[in-house]
């Protein structure tokens, strides 16, 4: 059985595209800094950011690349709200293998997002166990209101046959 079917194949090349209902604000970006611990004045103190460079306080990086908070999307059968391709391959379990993130540009309180993500490629594998896997890379852009590029996410997702090919 091959995972790799014609309707899979001819996803390469999809896109979609989340644009945030308004802009990022600075309580959003103060608020994800206290969350995951990073008291970096940057991103509240528009003093020291114009000390060092900026026009007033940016977004620590990561802030913009979950798109669910662009999207609105319901949360999938694992419990994931971001974006996803609605790919449901019965007979196999969903890998996230991994992101690689460029940072192009500091996000500013007034930028609103728009994030385009594109399947750039599919592919078959057979892991060492035996069991077949579908290999989907895609890349999400971020921009904002100007189309000035902000990230780029490189993105793997791994469905993996539960049982080995014969």
């Amino acid at each position: 059985m091959s995972l790799l079917t014609p309707e899979i194949e001819a996803m390469v090349g999809r896109e979609v595209n989340y644009t945030a209902p308004e802009e990022l604000g600075r309580a959003a970006i103060r608020y994800y800094a206290q969350a995951v611990g990073d008291d970096n004045p940057l991103y509240t103190d528009d003093e020291y950011a114009r000390a060092n460079g900026y026009d007033g306080v940016i977004a620590p990086p990561t802030l913009i690349c979950e798109t669910n908070q662009y999207a609105g999307l319901e949360r999938d059968t694992e419990g994931y709200a971001g974006h996803g391709w609605g790919l449901d391959i019965p007979g196999t379990r969903q890998v996230r293998g991994g992101n690689s993130y460029t940072f192009h540009r500091p996000v500013r309180p007034s930028d609103v997002i728009t994030a385009t993500w594109t399947i750039t490629d599919v592919r078959e594998r057979v892991n060492s166990a035996g069991h077949e896997m579908l290999v989907i890379n895609s890349r999400a852009n971020y921009r904002n209101q100007d189309g000035e590029l902000l990230v780029t996410n490189e993105e793997t997702l791994i469905f993996v046959a539960l049982e080995a090919t014969a």
